[in-house]
């Protein structure tokens, strides 16, 4: 099976599954253009199916990421990117993924964005 999305004016409005052979005799007649995407693809990296190993075969990575309703194409970069997160966030050129200002703390802990003073707050557990 293969993904394929619906890109109408470089945003995802759809996104299918389909057999290649039928995807082929498929017919759409309105506006927007139809783009494979890969379910298994992240940040520019193909993983396993159901993990977070990196496959082998890194040639099944295709557009940067597995496309979703909202998200954006890219054309010059062949790249789907997500919705932009928050005001502050840069996209990073080579995952096309958005990454904060400030880098999430790496002490296990857990934390949620504050826009306003753009740094992490720690979730207090409940």
């Amino acid at each position: 099976m293969a993904h394929f999305a619906k890109v109408v004016s470089g945003t995802v409005t759809q996104v299918i599954v389909a057999e290649p052979e039928f995807f082929e005799t498929f017919v759409d007649t309105s506006p927007g253009e139809w783009i494979q995407t890969s379910y298994n693809t992240r940040g520019g990296v193909h993983y396993q199916a159901n993990s977070n190993e990196p496959s082998d075969d890194q040639s099944k990575a295709l557009r940067k990421n597995y496309a979703g309703i909202g998200y954006t194409y890219d054309a010059q970069r062949d790249a789907f990117i997500p919705p932009k997160p928050f005001n502050s966030w840069v996209l990073d050129e080579t995952s096309c993924l958005w990454e904060a200002p400030t880098p999430y703390p790496d002490d296990g802990e857990r934390y949620t964005w504050n826009e306003t003073t753009t740094s992490w707050d720690q979730v207090e557990p409940q």
